[in-house]
């Protein structure tokens, strides 16, 4: 309705053909698993199971174990890996089960979206569903999709080897890269559900500054919280306003070089993380009174929903911080997110389309 109720003021879309529905509800239909693929992965981080599946392999990895052996097997094999010998050396095989499942359907996962990704892909190509201008955007985003498989193993190996903790770069490169395939993918549906192939993905000209200026804003936020996560920097400074009485904490600057501590100091992590979400409900509130001032009205409903959604996630934000991420609050944080990140995007793919 949002989209329909668009077509009658100024600016709004005009449709030039018929949109490629099969085409658009299939990318809907993967970008739903990406989004469920990136919560699961926070909640096997939040319940410390991304280490618990020691190889990886990426055909007979499918295959569950299915018998005692086939356990007793795998937890000998988790044995022998720092994360046992340092951290949950009273693991029992009880225990294990509980992490390695939620690692394993983190993977299953990973591949179901693949073959729902490539199959109808192949098929549509073979059917002639695609324009020539939507295929290099399809094949990119399959490429980046096995780029991710890979990067997935590349950051659970940096916690195989000496300290048992994912390096915080790797995990915040995993997260960026499946938010902007995410990202890229909606933006790929809501740009065909338009009709307009002929303009498809062309170069814009935006009435506002501001649509654009939100989505990088709101990645940015995604990439530190991705660092808040791999220094488990939520675990400290529980409280809210303040961080433990100081508005500005001591020890910002206790890395060196200076620049360091950006990535490294769970201080100044988090502190970074607090002024960003101001500086985004700032903006998105800016942005709402901006818009409306303008007579964009076409744009009013995203604007609306991304201010929504900001301040909801705002409050999620808070509650995990002061009850020290708990897993469902931390996995709804997550959700939430990415909540924000496809409201930015709406907004961003219709200002693009403003008076076309």
């Amino acid at each position: 309705m949002l989209f329909m109720s668009a077509r009658s003021e100024p600016g709004a879309y005009t449709e030039k053909r018929q949109a490629p529905w099969p085409v658009i509800a299939w990318l809907l239909i993967c970008c739903a698993l990406v989004f469920a693929m990136v919560v699961l992965g926070g909640v096997t981080r939040l319940t410390g199971s991304g280490l618990s599946m020691v190889d990886w392999n990426p055909v007979k990895g499918i295959i569950p174990p299915l018998s005692q052996g086939d356990w007793e097997r795998l937890f000998e094999q988790y044995r022998q890996f720092p994360e046992f010998r340092y951290v949950n050396q009273d693991m029992t095989l009880a225990g294990f089960k509980v992490i390695f499942l939620f690692e394993y359907a983190h993977r299953v996962l990973g591949r179901l979206i693949g073959l729902v990704f490539f199959v109808p892909l192949v098929w549509f190509w073979w059917r002639r569903r695609l324009s020539g201008a939507v295929k290099p955007h399809l094949v990119a985003l399959f490429v980046l999709g096995g780029l991710q498989g890979l990067l997935g193993w590349f950051m659970v190996m940096s916690g195989l080897v000496d300290v048992p903790r994912v390096s915080q770069y790797r995990l915040t490169a995993h997260l960026c890269l499946a938010v902007a395939i995410y990202g890229y993918m909606l933006f790929v549906a809501l740009e065909l559900m338009r009709g307009d192939l002929a303009s498809f993905m062309r170069r814009a000209r935006y009435p506002s500054v501001f649509p654009p200026v939100l989505l990088i804003v709101v990645f940015v936020i995604i990439a530190s919280g991705g660092f808040v996560a791999g220094t488990h920097a939520g675990h400290i400074y529980n409280t809210f306003p303040d961080m433990n009485g100081q508005l500005i904490p001591d020890g910002l600057f206790a890395e060196n070089p200076r620049w360091l501590n950006v990535f490294e100091n769970p201080v100044t992590i988090q502190f970074d993380h607090r002024m960003l979400a101001y500086l985004l409900v700032v903006l998105v509130t800016a942005n709402r009174v901006i818009l409306a001032r303008a007579g964009l009205q076409s744009l009013l409903p995203a604007a609306n929903l991304l201010l929504v959604l900001v301040l909801l996630q705002a409050s999620i934000g808070i509650a995990t911080l002061l009850h020290k991420v708990p897993p469902p609050l931390g996995a709804m944080h997550q959700a939430g997110a990415l909540m924000v990140f496809s409201a930015a995007i709406w907004l961003f793919q219709r200002s693009r389309h403003v008076g076309a």
